[in-house]
């Protein structure tokens, strides 16, 4: 799965890690291979936000065919009484509209299943499953995933604190990649917050694989997962830590005005285990000792911006400032692209949660 306007992005990513038949669609990246590429996604993957392996297809244009067709798939093979279980789903076009009665009724298919198989049936836990199902009821179709991701990858376990509406991880990675950064020049945030843009960037400089900083995987947790998984999921791992930190990492700083967020910020990179430098600065008084880099900064917008238009013109006389950088920003209207002054040279469409946002990338004559 991919957050909306990064599946082209998520594709040449995976294409990029030799990941075998990667196709985008709508809403995420469609890839082959066998349970070790599915792995080495969760593992490597800066964009992808869920990872979801198929398990069955079927008609269901109503509760009986739903039932059945949940009932028919071997279950046991990832499922144990001792494990949890949760299902999440989503229609449309369906004579069954009501998500909560079709993930009731997939929910109850599993469960006797493995209630008469085994004589015992797996409790629920909605927050934090053992085997997270979803379901997907479109033009009366059904298709099941199971989630071997777990938690979405986004989280990739150094951010235990954020600023006011933090950035996700993967989102701020897509951004870096949209930029055309190369991973070794400099790179600037100058409102940076609790940190994600300049530690994401720094994770990519210094090579370090985003999924490094997880306990587990859902995938983990199955049944299914015997030693010879473990061996190879351990294996995986383990090639990542000699890859990280063998690059020279690039130069890369993080500035806000608010020193609160700037010890959140430092307290992430360090749990993240990455070089950045963290300043207290005003952006409206933005000076980059440098003739060429990168600024990406995601500015506050909508309820966020509290300055108004006076902020927004102090940020684009500050980027018209830096001659032979590459400015980029995350903005959800025109008032930055207006006042910039420059014809932008990348116009992208990115969701931030459910705000419609446009990446735009200026180079600064």
């Amino acid at each position: 799965m991919a957050a909306r306007g990064t599946e082209g992005v998520l594709r040449d990513e995976l294409r990029e890690l030799g990941v075998p038949l990667v196709k985008a669609t709508r809403g995420g990246v469609h890839f082959g291979g066998d349970f070790l590429w599915a792995a080495r996604v969760c593992l490597q993957s800066r964009i992808a936000v869920r990872v979801l392996q198929t398990v069955a297809q079927f008609k269901a244009e109503n509760a009986d065919e739903l039932y059945q067709g949940v009932y028919r798939v071997e279950w046991e093979q990832v499922l144990a009484p001792s494990m949890t279980l949760a299902v999440h789903s989503n229609l449309r076009s369906s004579a069954l509209t009501h998500s909560a009665f079709v993930s009731l009724k997939v929910k109850d298919a599993i469960v006797d299943r493995l209630r008469e198989r085994a004589g015992k049936r797996p409790d629920i836990d909605r927050r934090d499953p053992d085997l997270l199902v979803n379901v997907h009821l479109v033009n009366n179709q059904a298709e099941l995933l199971l989630d071997l991701s777990g938690e979405p990858l986004h989280r990739r376990g150094y951010r235990l604190q954020g600023g006011d509406a933090p950035l996700k991880e993967t989102l701020a990675a897509c951004m870096l990649r949209l930029s055309g950064w190369n991973r070794e020049t400099l790179l600037v945030d100058p409102m940076c917050g609790s940190g994600t843009i300049v530690i994401e960037a720094a994770l990519q400089a210094q090579g370090i694989a985003p999924g490094l900083g997880r306990k587990r995987f859902g995938f983990e947790r199955w049944a299914s997962h015997d030693s010879a998984q473990r061996a190879q999921t351990a294996e995986l791992r383990a090639l990542a830590r000699e890859i990280a930190n063998v690059n020279e990492p690039a130069m890369i700083v993080g500035k806000d005005r608010d020193p609160s967020v700037l010890s959140i910020a430092r307290a992430n990179a360090r749990r993240a285990g990455v070089r950045v430098r963290f300043e207290r600065a005003e952006v409206a008084e933005l000076r980059i000792p440098a003739r060429a880099g990168y600024v990406i900064i995601n500015p506050p917008y909508g309820v966020r911006l509290s300055e108004g238009a006076a902020l927004i013109e102090q940020i684009a006389q500050a980027f018209r400032r830096l001659s032979g950088f590459r400015v980029c920003a995350l903005v959800a209207d025109r008032k930055l692209p207006t006042a910039m002054r420059v014809r932008p040279i990348i116009e992208h469409e990115l969701w931030n949660g459910d705000i419609d946002c446009r990446l735009f990338c200026w180079d600064i004559p």
